[in-house]
């Protein structure tokens, strides 16, 4: 898919091409590639002559270059955005290709965003630009509001991380916690932990971005000032990420403290009984050994009294553990 976004009485507005004529009719400063196919790139190729490099895409490409400028002044940047999916979180990566100058076009410059799949952050950038008039007046400044809105929406995922966390809390301080629910309460604190380190990598990505910006000396004076901002709001993000995986690990031991403690409660149970049943075990062995003539056969109560003496050192001790609460 191939849309171009204009800038027309200080609002963005977006346009979704289908041929290449349709190209020749708008003067964008942002043209986004979601998913594109081999035709769309040769559009973009002809009339911009951009050549999208095959490997723009490719999760394995070393973290050193990933920020780099060309020859011509463009400038390329590999970043990644968080999708806080509820089933499955990650990143997605975007490849941006900023084109400063354009005689062509006798523009600004032109923002080329390559990604698979559309993320929300691009989704509330043309949210707002559409109502905000003035939001956006360059290139320069969508990729910087796409950076401000990432890390806007990480903020928003660390703000249900804490929520998340604190049903979780209720449940395990709750006390009557058991296998069952401590298993639930385990999967929900792994899925928060997992995000929240999503978030972290994340929000590292971005400050190597917005870095790599303000170092290449292509920003004014304003927008050198809001990527600062950007850095400053990226910082606050670390205490509270650090703040959650402190308390993910206070409360995923409290989680697995109840466990064992139930866990405990069984073994108790065994060994309450082979204590228990000790006495009778060694009254049946006495008894059971090869005398001449068997204790029980002699007398006329032999049996009952066997099994009455069995029954009754059974029952000592229990009531033994009983009166000292070792049984509740």
């Amino acid at each position: 898919m191939l849309n171009i976004f204009t800038l027309a009485n200080g609002r963005l507005f977006q346009e979704e091409i289908e041929s290449l004529e349709e190209l020749s009719r708008f003067q964008p400063i942002w043209v986004d590639l979601e998913s594109p196919t081999l035709e769309e790139k040769r559009w973009v190729k002809q009339y911009y002559g951009l050549s999208i490099p095959e490997d723009v895409m490719d999760e394995d490409i070393e973290e050193s270059a990933r920020f780099y400028e060309e020859d011509n002044g463009e400038l390329h940047i590999r970043s990644d955005f968080l999708i806080a999916d509820e089933e499955a979180p990650r990143t997605a990566r975007v490849a941006f290709i900023l084109n400063l100058v354009n005689d062509e076009l006798k523009s600004k410059g032109v923002l080329f965003s390559i990604h698979d799949e559309d993320l929300p952050v691009f989704r509330l950038l043309r949210m707002r630009a559409r109502r905000a008039p003035g939001l956006i007046n360059d290139a320069k400044e969508v990729l910087l509001k796409l950076f401000d809105g990432d890390a806007e929406y990480s903020a928003d995922t660390l703000e249900g991380i804490y929520d998340e966390l604190e049903l979780a809390g209720k449940l395990v301080l709750a006390g009557d916690v058991t296998d069952a629910l401590a298993g639930e309460v385990l999967g929900a604190i792994a899925r928060q932990e997992d995000l929240n380190g999503r978030i972290r990598r994340n929000a590292m990505d971005t400050r190597r971005a917005v870095s790599f910006m303000m170092r290449s000396k292509m920003l004014n004076s304003e927008q050198f000032e809001e990527a600062r901002q950007i850095l400053r709001d990226i910082d606050s993000l670390d205490s509270h990420t650090a703040f959650l995986f402190d308390k993910i690990n206070f409360l995923m031991d409290a989680t697995v403290g109840f466990i064992n403690i139930n866990q405990n409660k069984i073994i108790k149970i065994f060994s309450v009984a082979s204590v228990a049943l000790l006495p009778p075990t060694l009254i049946a062995s006495l008894y059971g050994m090869n005398f001449q003539y068997m204790p029980e056969l002699s007398q006329k109560w032999g049996y009952p009294y066997a099994l009455a003496l069995m029954v009754a050192s059974a029952l000592v001790p229990m009531w033994y553990f009983r009166k000292r609460g070792w049984l509740k």
